[in-house]
């Protein structure tokens, strides 16, 4: 960082009104410009690192992108601000189809394809995309605050990436962990290629279950199937029922004719089959459905595809080739039926998979594709989870995790696309050999043959996106930045894409980084509508974070999408939070000024006697750092944001400002109205500091203002709590302003007008309590509006008519004469008492819970138990006093 860097370049008189589209361009600018968020490695000090989930090439910022970016951003600055290394590593995805998809699009437009084009031009048009748009989340993501290292983004198909990615395959080809054959996958036949489990989207849909029947062979016999799709049967290569029901025990290994084709299929035993779906016997067509192809290689049954990749019927299909999938299925619906063979159709609900960027309908298909072993490497990235070495936040995430990996199948990760990163084989013309390779074979090694092609298909996205917790810090080479910053320190990512990506990562990192990628997966929810559904283009429900930014500034939205709820939950999403998150912005601009006024004779110096105040605000502050960075270390933001917000508006704003008043206002006592000032300042400069991670704009432009040392605020230390710990402080002041609050609440139900003063009569037992009230009269009087304030022991007779509330230990009168209205007064206290009475039930429950007295800490019990005795004394009190108004 530049020393001679000025602080606040632009530095102005605070405006009425905080204007944030005045101030975030201009800070994002200072700070990026000036390399803060750059880290050079350095040994000396300890790392903190995050790698971006790299946002696909073709994206916007949508609100999921804004909450994880915001969360990222959080933890960022608070370690950077704890003086660690810090590198939060941005970049973006290829993103094969989609991209593949909006280019192919847009030649659409021109008149062209990518066919007429030709691969390598069509990949230099793709380039050229990519070049002009790729950017633009990553600007998005600059307006949002990121704090990114910018100089080291990456992009999954970069130089460096690519290397990697040739690097992992080669490996693992070598060793026996990648392979290529015939399997069942997933077939998208508007995107014409293979998509994984995990990429298809599982739709209710209202469907039928069509009941036909096979005739046996030799026999006046027939079997009834029960099918979903009738299109298929034309590839039947058996039916199956039960080992173990009885209903058909004398078939097995009998023959059927299947109809429409005239062609003999065994019936066989497996124990897949459901005795309870249908009729119990199944129709078996291993090329179009992946439980019957495992059927098929128990059984060695024949693989007969029906349909092309473009999910019409084809040459197996007979007089139905050239049809659409759907409409063979209407046609041999209509011939099964005049043959006689349909005996009936039920309305069925079933889920049918689509295809998670189309939403076509998938096509399961036998393909020769290659795969990635799986077995072997999801048992290292098991074991990590069960021995703690790695965890996610929740914790309930562990066994979703878990439950996935435990049953995982082989990795398809062969594409029928140009986009993405090719696969690294190429084939012998002369000889067949297949050749593996990091760098491009010029010659077979087998025969030294010249004629080499390589395979066309290129790689799964994920698995370049697996790579990116080391790819992206230099691996394969040993890097002075994979040294210090691998494994990074936690990721933070949604979770809709646990299986997608974090799975992969750790599998990838135990393999080649024998090491995990990172210690803790924090897990965000989805961002929902204010009615809980997902947004969509569809229900026309999503909202623009850029839109919401121009609007009310982007420390209003980050603000709003981390508070409000627990981690690892969704969010809905309520455009009346963003006006509540903007009054806080407000507020805090506001409360900044009105110190900022109060400071302009502040010089530094010894302070005078702390009042009651000045011990309690101190005392609540060195709790609110202490418990703030406790919650940003637990990982719960939303709490460490609640924190902020209670202490800002709750007791800073509306409590300490106001008490201090007095005596800013009185010049004549320079050492009081200095002590306010200093105290005022620590309190703002710390919780500011406390906040920036959550609101980095506003709190640099107010920080910039004060009469403090540094360039920045986000390159400032992390505060340290004060050394207060006045318990006795905070119990008088929360004595004192329970009492103002009565007041204030006796006066707004009686309608009292705010200028009018009126005399108040606080009866206290103890001493000590009376002592606290009668320091604290020139505050009540100022507070409550008071015309004068008499405090009287217990004993003192009660005015009779007057409203009146009952705290512990203390009653407080307002003999309001005339004013007061005696039915309303008896309500008032009614509904006092009931809500005493909820909340001695709670507490008796609670108290009366042997799990909670058992295991609870023995302080914590005795609290509870002093405040259920607590609220049985006031529980007296209001009866009385309800008593002596209704005898009145």
């Amino acid at each position: 960082m530049d020393e001679s860097l000025n602080k606040n370049p632009e530095k102005i008189e605070m405006a009425k009104a905080y204007d944030s589209s005045q101030v975030e361009g201009k800070w994002y600018q200072f700070w990026e410009e000036n390399g803060f968020f750059h880290s050079e490695v350095d040994e000396k000090k300890n790392p903190f690192s995050i790698v971006m989930p790299p946002p696909n090439v073709t994206g916007a910022l949508h609100l999921g992108h804004a909450m994880d970016g915001t969360i990222q951003d959080i933890l960022t600055r608070y370690k950077r601000m704890r003086g660690f290394n810090t590198l939060w590593l941005p970049g973006t995805d290829h993103a094969g189809i989609a991209t593949q998809a909006k280019v192919e699009a847009q030649l659409v437009k021109e008149g062209t394809s990518r066919g007429e084009l030709g691969r390598e031009k069509f990949l230099d048009r793709v380039w050229e995309w990519k070049n002009q748009y790729g950017g633009r989340i990553t600007q998005q993501l600059r307006r949002l605050g990121a704090s990114c290292d910018w100089e080291r983004e990456r992009f999954t198909m970069d130089e460096g990436c690519s290397q990697a990615v040739r690097e992992a395959f080669v490996t693992l080809y070598q060793k026996g962990l990648i392979y290529r054959g015939n399997y069942i996958v997933n077939w998208c036949p508007k995107c014409h290629t293979t998509i994984s489990d995990i990429e298809v989207e599982h739709v209710d849909s209202e469907g039928n279950l069509y009941h036909l029947r096979y005739p046996v062979k030799d026999s006046d016999e027939t079997l009834i199937v029960a099918t979903t799709r009738p299109e298929t049967m034309l590839g039947d290569t058996a039916v199956a029922v039960h080992p173990e029901d009885e209903r058909y025990q004398h078939l097995i290994g009998k023959t059927l004719i299947l109809p429409l084709v005239g062609r003999e299929i065994p019936i066989i035993a497996d124990e897949y089959v459901d005795r309870e779906f249908g009729t119990g016997a199944v129709k078996i067509t291993p090329a179009h459905d992946p439980n019957d192809f495992e059927i098929g290689l128990r059984h060695q049954l024949p693989q007969i595809a029906v349909m092309d990749k473009e999910a019409k019927m084809n040459e197996h299909a007979g007089k139905y080739q050239g049809l659409d999938r759907f409409e063979a299925r209407k046609v041999i619906v209509e011939d099964l039926k005049a043959l006689g063979v349909l005996v009936k159709i039920d309305a069925h609900a079933h889920a049918v998979g689509e295809c998670y960027r189309c939403a076509t309908v998938i096509e399961p298909m036998v393909s020769k594709q290659w795969f990635v072993k799986m077995e072997p490497l999801a048992k290292p990235a098991i074991e990590v989870i069960k021995d703690g070495r790695l965890g996610f936040v929740p914790d309930r995430f562990d066994k979703i995790y878990l439950g996935w990996m435990e049953n995982i199948r082989d990795w398809c990760i062969s594409r029928q696309l140009w986009w993405g990163h090719r696969i690294p084989v190429w084939y012998c013309d002369d000889c067949g050999q297949e050749i593996c390779a990091k760098e491009d074979p010029t010659s077979c090694p087998s025969c030294g043959g010249v004629h080499l092609k390589q395979d066309p298909d290129v790689l799964d996205t994920w698995f370049s996106s697996g790579l990116w917790p080391f790819s992206t810090m230099g691996w394969p080479e040993k890097t002075p930045e994979l040294k210090q910053f691998y494994p990074t320190s936690v990721l933070v990512t949604g979770r809709d894409i646990i299986f997608f990506w974090v799975a992969r990562m750790i599998f990838m990192a135990m393999e080649f980084m024998k090491e995990v990628p990172f210690p803790k997966v924090m897990i965000h929810g989805l961002v929902l509508d204010s009615k809980g559904r997902k947004m969509s283009k569809s229900l026309g429900n999503g909202v623009d974070p850029i839109e919401v930014i121009e609007q009310y500034g982007a420390d209003t939205l980050r603000f709003m999408l981390i508070t409000g709820n627990t981690p690892g939950n969704d969010l809905r999403f309520h455009p009346e939070r963003l006006e509540a998150t903007r009054n806080f912005c407000n507020k805090i601009w506001n409360a900044s000024r009105f110190v900022l006024m109060n400071l302009e004779d502040y010089e530094a110096g010894p302070r005078g006697e702390l009042t009651l105040a000045d011990r309690w605000i101190l005392t609540r502050y060195a709790s609110l750092v202490e418990k703030t960075t406790e919650a940003l270390e637990s990982y719960d933001l939303g709490e460490a944001g609640r924190i902020l917000y209670e202490f800002i508006w709750n007791e800073f704003c509306d409590w300490y400002i106001e008490l201090s008043k007095p005596r800013l206002y009185n010049k004549e006592d320079v050492l009081a109205r200095h002590t306010a000032q200093s105290i005022l300042l620590e309190v703002l400069e710390g919780t500011l500091r406390l906040l920036h991670p959550f609101m980095p704009f506003l709190t640099e432009e107010i920080w910039q203002n004060l009469p403090v040392e540094g360039v920045s605020i986000m390159m400032q230390s992390w505060p340290e709590a004060p050394a207060y710990h006045e318990e006795d402080a905070v119990r008088n002041m929360t004595l004192l302003m329970d009492a103002i609050k009565a007041i204030r609440n006796i006066r707004a139900e009686m309608k009292v007008s705010p200028g009018q003063k009126v005399e108040i009569l606080i009866l206290a037992a103890d001493s000590s309590q009376r002592q606290v009230l009668e320091r604290g009269k020139a505050d009540i009087l100022k507070l409550a509006g008071g015309a004068s304030v008499e405090l009287l022991e217990a004993a003192a007779e009660k005015p009779s008519q007057a409203a009146s509330a009952v705290l512990e230990g203390v009653e407080i009168y307002l003999p309001l004469k005339g004013l007061m209205d005696l039915d309303k007064e008896v309500a008032r206290l009614e509904k006092e008492i009931a809500l005493v009475v909820s909340e001695q039930n709670v507490l008796e429950v609670k108290l009366n819970n042997p799990g909670f007295v058992g295991k609870a800490p023995a302080a914590v019990v005795a609290k509870e138990r002093e405040r259920a005795e607590g609220l049985a004394a006031r529980k007296i009190a209001l009866e009385e006093r309800l008593k002596e108004l209704l005898q009145s």
